[in-house]
């Protein structure tokens, strides 16, 4: 899987793409135009941070100090599933700069 995101980069939730509760399964889901994807609690953690407003690398940070984690595991593991979802266009980046 390539790098598409680099640590400058500000992920965001396209329009039409949100985090969705299924009170059914008692389980959230990325919901994007036919389609839908089930979150673990890592997926969902990762996702919930994606504000628009901050960088990769500030969101690592924050999930590295909130779980009291590694900052390259945290990094590694963030960026490799934002990039599947990148490449599934559920996830949208900007650039910083």
């Amino acid at each position: 899987m390539s790098t598409l995101i680099q640590a400058h980069d500000i992920p965001y939730l396209p329009r039409g793409v949100r985090l969705q509760g299924d009170r059914v399964r008692g389980i959230r889901v990325l919901q994007a135009p036919e389609r839908a994807l089930q979150l673990d609690q890592i997926g969902e953690a990762i996702l919930s941070e994606l504000d628009g407003a901050r960088s990769l690398d500030q969101i690592v940070r924050d999930l590295a100090a909130r779980y009291n984690a590694p900052v390259d595991q945290i990094a590694g593991d963030v960026r490799d599933f934002l990039t599947g979802l990148i490449e599934r266009r559920m996830v949208f980046l900007k650039d910083a700069a």
